[in-house]
């Protein structure tokens, strides 16, 4: 399994809407309109983290969503990242 640092990871950033590379995970921060918006993309992504067994860090205040994404088991970002990223965005 590749795991990807900040350089090898830019090509593959080049994918995805404003994920960046930050302490060995990529992130993003997703904005709503309200609350309820926040919160139902949350359990969307949850859903489908489950179908992929890869869980993403969700954090939620109010309408703001930031999500994290780091394959705990090889300590990095590896392509279950990315692949988790790109379905992500396809919610969004």
């Amino acid at each position: 399994m590749e795991v990807y640092n900040k350089n090898t990871a830019q090509s593959m950033l080049l994918e995805l809407t404003n994920w960046t590379f930050v302490n060995n995970g990529i992130e993003k921060k997703f904005q709503f309109k309200n609350f309820n918006q926040a919160l139902a993309f949350i359990v969307q992504v949850g859903l489908l983290a489950e179908t992929k067994n890869h869980h993403p860090e969700l954090y939620n205040v109010y309408n703001k969503v930031n999500i994290r994404l780091s394959t705990h088991d090889a300590n990095g970002v590896t392509d279950k990242d990315f692949d988790l990223a790109k379905a992500i965005e396809k919610l969004f």
